[in-house]
Parts: C-alpha cells; structure tokens; sequence
C-alpha cells in the first residue's frame, strides 16, 4: 500500500473512532511492535479481531476494529480482571500488519527433485509436504516445473481409496513424486477441470489443453502446456497430463537420430514434397515430434503448411494450425475440415490422426493432386499399418498410388554412456543376434559378432538407474519395388507378406533396429526386447 493510501485509511479510521466514542491508535507510529503471545493466542486474534498493542501487570491496551463486536470487548474485560483493560480503534490495515507478526506467512521450499531422488520416499513425502502447503495454481506449476528438469513426458495423478499418488513417466518409465490427500486434490482438479475445459462431474473420459503462464509464490514463472486426458474410475477422476516443449528450435531432422539411409528417404521427401506419410506407432512413441520436425524443415516462404489437429499440441510460427474437436457427433469431421483446408490451396498439410474412412480417402486423394500430406496412424508396425488401412477403404486404386512413405517407431531408453557396464553374451544370446543380423536386407553392412560386448545399465551417484533419454527404434519403406507388386496383386495381402516384400526391398525391421543399437552400446537387449516383444 502506497504511503497516501495509508495515511487515507489513517484518517478515515480516526473519524469513526471519534463517531464510535473510542480512542483512535495510528499503528503506523508504533516503531518498536512488542507481541503479547502469552494474553490470546493466535486463532483467538483472528476470531475476536483485536491486538494487544500494550501490557503490563497493571494495564492492557487492545487494538479493536470496526468489526470488533461490544460482546468481545466486555469479555475482555471480564478476562482481565486484575489489570485496567482500555481499547483503541485500529485501521484494518494496522490489524493485517500486527497479524503477519503473530503469524507470518509459510515460506514454501520448492524442492527440485533429481533424478536419482526421483521414487525415494524421504523425496515423496517432501515433495508431498510441499504439495498439501500450496495454493492448486502452483501445486500444477511446480509439478511441470519439476517434470520439465527431469525431461518427463507425463504427470499422472491417479487416485487411490486413501490418497492420490502423483508419478511421473521418465524415460519411458513411471517413478511416483508424491501422495496427496484426497482434500486437497479435489482444490488441484478443479484449479486443472477449469484449465482445461473439462468437468469434473463427467461420466465419461475426456481430453483437454491446458495453455498458461502461472506466477508461483516464489516468484518464478512457469509456462504450462499440457494435453490432458481424464478418466473416472471408482475412486475419482484419474488424470494424465503430457507435457510438450515449446522450444521450436528443438523440432528438427538432425535431432531424429535418423540413419543415413533413413535420411536419405526423409530428405528425398521434404526436396519433393508430395504424397501421403504415414507415422504409425502406439500412443507416446514421438510420432507427432517426427512429424512436426518434418513440418519444421518444410515450413519455408515458399510453402503453405497447415495443420489439422485435436488438440494442436505445439504451435509453430509460420504455420496455420486449425484445431479439429472430436468430442461430439455435433462437430465438424477431420474429413470436412481437410476438404475445407484444401480450397485454401496449401502446399502441405498435417492431419493429427486418420481415425476413419471418409478422412483416409480424403487424405488419399489430396496426396494424389500434388500435396504432401503427413499423418499418423495407430499400428504395430509399418506392414500392419497398410493391412489396417486397406481394412478401413477396401480395395482402392488410390492407395498404392497416394502414399509415398510409412514408418514406424518406438521409443526405448537409452544407456548413460558414464556408467554402463560391459558384458560378454552367452552363446544362446549370441546365436539369436547372429540370426537377426543375418536378415538384414542387402546394402546395410552387418556388423562383426566375433569378441562382442554388449552393456547393461550401471549406477552412479547422479544417475542411480544407467539410463539417459531416449533413441527411437525405426523401420520405414517407400511405396516401391516389390510392396507395389504386392499390393498390387490379386488378394489382400497379410502383414508378413508386405514386411518380406518390404524387406526384399531393403527395409531394416525395428527388431533389427533395435539389435544393431544394441551392438552399438546405445540401449540393452531387455529394453529392446521390452518394447517390442
């Protein structure tokens, strides 16, 4: 308060002592505030509305405020019975102030949590602690806040009969930070429902984005740019929140960790850019990092991007982003709002996800009249991508023409380089690797197996678990040579037809990925064998 709002609200609350009959005390000229703890306590301050401004054996002066009752003050009286009792109107500012020496605000320690505190229950309950002290705005922001250090992809918060026990996804793998009461995690869902635009009431599992910048109460900023997916089960509505980087920089081809081969490919693409891409993967394999690196890379003066998503998930100068809801049957489809976007005559265009029929044709088709179009695709595998999709069209002379490209990919930890461990395979383990090396289709060199050695994770003071981030496990065709030829043929061919044909034509599987990583050192057999079976 500004030293002439003070000295306002000074005056005005001498002219309702003189209205009320009661001295008029200007705290503000108190310099030395002595606390009488030992005459009222705390809550008895708050609840009565008044300070005792001045005590000794003899006398007690309270400051009293305009709300301060006659009740509590003849109450006084009757309570200090030995000493002469006097009161004194005070401002409300005066009674704020004396109250923040009776009882000063909780400094809140926003503990950063590492990654090798991350699990351990001294760190749960601290991180806990400090959840129970904080208002719902900043239990989200330093929730994000701490799962952006960690390089996390998810928050989940999923409740359990007696608590909600808060985790965060690492590398693939969940660790839990924390356990919240139930009372407070009924303020966080609210603060996070209202965020989202989502109900806290719903029956049904709903998705939400949420897009802020909150101020916490130590003065850090936070920026929150979450896709939410919410779920009731028995015991409350679960949450999972994934967190995005809004960082565009980091959206380019180089940081794929593409192969040279597999770059070749993508570069051949963006130089010529036309046809459909298909990305296919389960739900958190980085399909949609790969295809927004892509779109990065082509988003020049040159072309016309745009992009139809539900929700857009990372917003990128230079491109028209449209968001596409698909919670009602009420809304406008992907299909309609792709042949919408087409009359816009774009050069490139991404749509989030082929969900149905009507969207795949019209994605189809859009590829076949010069546009590139890139999307993703729910499958186990590039050949079982195709199976899946001529299941939703049938049979169509556009399908074999219209798309160019199909990867798929998985995401697999990666071994921390500092403290992993070499060892010597046994021969049954040997002989397997041996096997899927000699599959490896002709014009990629197979690696020597003589003297091998492969790693397991170690452990280190900084980094107790030996993983590091995370490599992509990729395989991808072009639409060419001999997967034409079966596709092309005279009965609906099976996924194993479509991966030997497009083996043949020089296609690296995600198992023969993984194993040559493997070999590299870069990730484990376990890992390997844990993503992908």
């Amino acid at each position: 308060m500004s030293q002439d709002a003070r000295r306002d609200e000074e005056l005005n609350t001498q002219r309702r002592a003189q209205i009320l009959g009661l001295n008029y005390i200007d705290t503000s000229q108190i310099t030395d505030k002595i606390l009488y703890k030992e005459l009222l306590d705390t809550q008895e301050l708050y609840n009565l509305r008044v300070i005792p401004l001045r005590a000794d054996s003899h006398n007690v002066t309270f400051g009293v405020t305009n709300t301060t009752s006659q009740t509590t003050m003849e109450n006084l009286r009757h309570r200090f019975l030995d000493q002469r009792v006097a009161f004194g109107l005070i401002s409300d500012v005066g009674f704020r102030e004396y109250m923040r020496l009776y009882d000063p605000p909780k400094t809140v320690e926003y503990k950063d949590i590492s990654i090798n505190e991350a699990g351990k229950e001294d760190i749960v309950a601290a991180v806990s602690s400090t959840l129970e002290q904080v208002r719902a705005d900043d239990m989200l922001a330093y929730l994000v806040q701490q799962a952006h250090k960690l390089n996390s992809s998810d928050i989940h918060m999923e409740t359990q009969k007696e608590y909600v026990r808060v985790r965060f996804r690492i590398d693939g793998v969940l660790h839990p930070i924390a356990k919240i009461s139930n009372e407070k995690y009924r303020i966080l869902i609210s603060a996070i429902a209202s965020a989202g635009n989502v109900s806290t009431a719903s029956d049904e599992a709903q998705q939400g984005h949420i897009a802020q910048r909150v101020r916490m109460a130590d003065g850090s900023e936070v920026d929150i740019n979450l896709r939410l997916e919410t779920v009731p089960t028995i015991t409350g509505m679960d949450v999972v929140m994934r967190l995005f980087n809004m960082d565009q920089e980091m959206y380019q081809l180089d940081k794929l960790g593409l192969s040279e081969q597999e770059r070749a490919v993508v570069d051949g693409i963006v130089s010529k850019p036309n046809g459909l891409v298909l990305v296919v993967g389960p739900t958190g394999s980085g399909k949609t990092t790969t295809l927004y690196s892509m779109l990065n890379t082509l988003n020049t003066e040159e072309h016309k991007v745009i992009t139809i998503e539900d929700p857009v998930e990372y917003q990128f100068e230079g491109i028209t982003q449209i968001t596409v809801s698909t919670k009602s049957s009420q809304e406008i489809s992907f299909a309609e709002k792709l042949r919408a976007v087409l009359r816009l005559d774009p050069d490139i265009v991404m749509v989030g996800e082929i969900r149905d029929m009507d969207t795949a044709k019209t994605a189809l088709q859009a590829a076949l009249t010069g546009h590139l179009v890139l999307s993703t695709f729910h499958a186990g595998s590039a050949a079982a991508a195709l199976t899946r999709l001529a299941d939703i069209i049938g049979q169509n002379p556009l399908f074999v023409s219209a798309i160019r490209l199909v990867m798929a990919q998985r995401l697999v930890r990666r071994l921390d380089d500092d403290c992993k461990t070499p060892y010597t395979p046994d021969e049954t383990t040997l002989q397997s690797i041996q096997e899927i090396v000699d599959g490896l289709p002709e014009g990629i060199e197979k690696p020597d197996l003589s003297n091998l050695q492969l790693y397991e994770p170690g452990s280190s003071e900084d980094n107790p678990y030996g993983f590091k981030g995370q490599i992509v496990l990729r395989e991808q065709f072009l639409m060419e040579g001999d997967v034409v030829k079966v596709l092309r043929g005279d009965h609906n061919p099976s996924v194993q037809e479509i991966e030997k044909a497009a083996i043949e034509s020089g296609m690296r599987t995600m198992l023969q990925d993984g194993i040559l990583k493997v070999i590299a050192g870069e990730t484990t057999l376990q890992e390997v064998y844990r993503v992908i079976g």
